[in-house]
């Protein structure tokens, strides 16, 4: 065997031009299935990043039935220890409370419906980073008695920071809510939907504001390993009783997964095709290989070398060259992802206008999951394997005397 791998090592290298040629074939093969994939996995991985952060978290607790009725009647108590309990639980990052309701806002003779969505100021820039989307005032504290209010929704009431709105609702119970607040802070989405509608008060004032003491609708879960998503959801399960509800954020957004779905389906079309074109790539130049080489093998086979030792030799080079061609490939493909990784590809122009309008900030970003890497350079060493098969076919049709004469 040893004399085998040795014959087969110094084949390759007896014409180094026709080695290189192979292995780049595979090199750019493997490079370019892992760029694409990796670019594939990365903008989905993003897609769902950004829209877990922007409301719903990972896993979403609420009690049971509110996701259905979002009444706040299916409130909550808020026990402190017992999200204390969850947030320590491996790979959870932040647990997020919230008390959401409608409310009118009004200004003068100007009213308009808002969605009132009452935080904890400092989990919930966590989470949203909603600070950085703040363009006047200053931002919330725990204890503030004020609100946050969407930029579209001042240029509809006609206000500004410093100017004070009636709230005014309905509690929990049927209980009237009322209160003139000040505007502490001006906030802008890229969404024209949340832009017109959405305002923010710290959770004390707005348990005050509903009669809610103490009392939420939701806790958000962020995680710092979205892998271990369902390990953390059955953790979590084992904790809260049978009034709690929890949900993960594919039930809470199915429109997402399917867009996703959809998207991942032309995406592995496209790898496909790609594929096909590896896979001719790679079988035209061992083809080629091949057919340089039929009066040598004519030779061999005539001076007494079995068909079946020169067939095994002509299977460990393409191996050697696979195997060369793919590490290479791998070796480039990694500094590579690992900078696209942390230096996406920003969008300019248009597509950048189009990327901020659905609240998407406009990048292209890569993963760097290994199962990707471990994934692709296998599939293109399976393709360059089975490439082997034709010098075997090749040198058992073989005739001596007419492939000496070539």
């Amino acid at each position: 065997m040893k004399l085998f791998l040795s014959l087969a090592w110094r084949n390759i290298w007896r014409n180094k031009r026709r080695t290189i040629l192979a292995a780049l074939s595979i090199f750019f093969s493997v490079f370019l299935a892992l760029i694409t994939r990796s670019m594939q996995n990365g903008t989905y991985d993003y897609m769902i990043d950004s829209a877990v952060r922007m409301y719903t978290g990972y896993i979403q607790i609420h009690a049971k039935g509110y996701w259905n009725e979002r009444s706040l009647e299916k409130s909550f108590v808020y026990d402190k220890n017992l999200f204390g309990k969850i947030e320590k639980i491996e790979y959870v990052e932040n647990a997020v409370p919230r008390l959401e309701n409608f409310l009118l806002v009004s200004s003068k003779e100007i009213t308009k419906v808002a969605s009132a969505v009452c935080i904890e100021p400092e989990k919930e820039n966590l989470m949203t980073g909603l600070e950085k989307k703040l363009i006047h005032g200053k931002y919330l504290n725990e204890y503030d008695e004020g609100i946050l209010i969407s930029e579209g929704l001042t240029k509809m009431l006609n206000v500004n920071v410093g100017d004070s709105v009636v709230l005014y609702g309905q509690g929990i119970y049927g209980f009237t809510a009322y209160a003139l607040s000040p505007i502490i802070g001006i906030i802008k989405f890229n969404l024209p939907d949340m832009n017109n509608s959405l305002i923010y008060l710290p959770l004390r004032y707005g348990q005050n504001l509903f009669s809610m003491e103490n009392r939420v609708t939701s806790v958000s879960l962020m995680l710092n390993n979205p892998k271990k998503l369902n390990s953390v959801y059955e953790q979590i399960k084992s904790l809260l009783t049978n009034n709690y509800e929890v949900m993960k954020w594919d039930e809470m957004m199915p429109e997402l997964v399917q867009g996703i779905e959809i998207d991942s389906i032309s995406g592995i079309f496209m790898l496909f095709i790609l594929y096909l074109i590896i896979a001719f790539g790679i079988f035209g130049t061992i083809m080629m290989m091949t057919a340089e080489r039929t009066k040598e093998f004519g030779i061999l086979i005539s001076i007494g070398m079995k068909k079946s030792i020169l067939i095994f030799i002509s299977i460990l080079e393409t191996i050697f060259i696979s195997f060369i061609g793919a590490f290479a490939g791998l070796l480039i493909s990694i500094p590579v992802i690992f900078y696209l990784n942390k230096n996406p590809i920003q969008f300019t122009g248009e597509l950048a206008e189009l990327s901020l309008k659905f609240g998407v900030e406009p990048i292209l970003p890569f993963s760097i999951d290994a199962g990707i890497f471990f994934a692709q350079t296998l599939i293109i060493l399976i393709i360059s394997l089975f490439s082997a098969l034709y010098p075997v076919r090749y040198i058992k049709k073989l005739q001596p005397i007419k492939a000496m004469r070539q």
